[in-house]
């Protein structure tokens, strides 16, 4: 599938819209009249991260990042544009799926004690400004929590109460692959509503795309027209060129069999001597979800609960049981990683764990890339032949 067709909107049988670049004000505005507290970018700290926006004045207007591996950037634009960046530090997430939450509570009465179930909050939270890759990454954790045997009911909640506002791509970063995953960069389905910003000398305006109902009725309490044939035109066109500049390809082919068959490939050793184990790219994935539970007392003994919090695969600790680390070497852990992500992930839930955001690698403070990873293990086919009677490993 050509990058154009890839790009090609989904036919929602709604005619798009058209609103004007105060519009986004009424927008942030209509969203917090509902009840919702909007999050979305915002400059911080020398990077556009997610928090929470009061106005469209917290949007970063005006400002591009620049990301290879291993670096990231901040940019003036020579226009005032809000979304033309790419994904920065922070993944939607933390959001839906929080860096610590309370799993229970238990109290002592007499010689017992009775759990107390923590109820999952449904907080009405508006996502704004979230791309195609993330969108995919959204689906995939509710995959992963939402649809298992022992579902994690605080996920759906919120997941379920969320109001999603997706922005098309206009600008490809130099660590993004969404194409070679197919996940971007347009925004496809579930979302709300799904703009995509046309800037050029004299105008500056959004098409609208409508994806549910409640899009529809925030959408009606704005000022709107539709979109003409030119508008929605030009609004293709910025898509399309994002999908043509991608800074990263990732050929996907037989994937699972080529990660399984090199278990034993000597690049696992290269990229183990160079990886710092610090967890970063895990932490930036906007979709691993390894986590740890703590159980704490109070001094008296009349109090206890459990907590969750994020853990990375990363951490000796993590793989520890009775006897020690099961991972001891950072060249294991990161072959776990990297082949449950893109090989082992599919057996499990029915898709890969990479969005193509390429956060891990613009994150990774020795700029470690996992497509150059796969391509090295690819162009080398050093792998481990299993044909009965010939367990040797074979280099060709």
């Amino acid at each position: 599938m050509s990058s154009i067709d890839m790009c090609a909107p989904e036919n929602t049988g709604r005619q798009p819209k058209l609103i004007e670049r105060a519009g986004v004000g009424r927008l942030i505005a209509a969203l917090q009249q509902q009840g919702y507290r909007v999050v979305g970018p915002t400059v911080r700290d020398e990077a556009i991260i997610y928090d929470e926006l009061a106005s469209d004045a917290d949007l970063p207007a005006g400002w591009t990042d620049d990301q290879q591996a291993g670096a990231y950037r901040l940019k003036r634009r020579r226009d005032q544009a809000l979304f033309r960046y790419t994904c920065g530090p922070h993944s939607w997430k933390k959001y839906l799926h929080p860096p610590q939450a309370t799993l229970w509570r238990a109290e002592r009465e007499g010689g017992l004690f009775r759990i107390l179930p923590e109820t999952p909050r449904a907080e009405r939270l508006a996502l704004l400004g979230v791309r195609a890759c993330e969108l995919r990454a959204l689906a995939i954790q509710e995959q992963v929590f939402a649809m298992a045997a022992h579902a994690d009911a605080g996920y759906g909640v919120r997941l379920r109460q969320a109001f999603v506002v997706a922005v098309n791509c206009g600008q490809a970063g130099g660590t993004c692959f969404c194409v070679s995953m197919n996940s971007g960069p347009r925004a496809r389905k579930g979302f709300d509503l799904a703009l995509t910003e046309v800037v050029h000398a004299k105008r500056h305006y959004f098409v609208v795309e409508i994806g549910s109902e409640r899009g529809a009725a925030i959408l009606a309490a704005l000022e709107t027209r539709d979109a003409t044939a030119e508008e929605i035109a030009a609004a293709e066109k910025t898509v399309n060129d994002a999908a043509r500049h991608m800074g990263r390809t990732l050929d996907t082919t037989e994937i699972q069999a080529l990660l399984y068959r090199n278990h034993e490939h000597p690049r696992w050793e290269q990229t183990g001597e160079r990886c710092l184990s610090c967890a970063n790219c895990t932490l930036a994935c906007p979709t691993c979800f390894c986590s740890t539970i703590d159980d704490t007392t109070d001094l008296a003994g009349q109090r206890a609960e459990r907590t969750r919090r994020w853990d990375s695969c990363f951490t000796a600790d993590f793989s520890y049981i009775h006897g020690g680390s099961v991972r001891q070497s950072v060249k294991a852990r990161y072959r776990q990683w990297l082949t449950h992500k893109l090989a082992s992930w599919i057996e499990q839930f029915g898709s890969s764990g990479c969005v193509g955001c390429g956060r891990c690698i613009t994150w990774c403070p020795v700029g470690i890339d996992l497509t150059e990873e796969v391509r090295a293990i690819r162009a080398t086919k050093y792998y481990r032949e299993p044909v009965h009677g010939d367990t040797g490993t074979r280099s060709v």
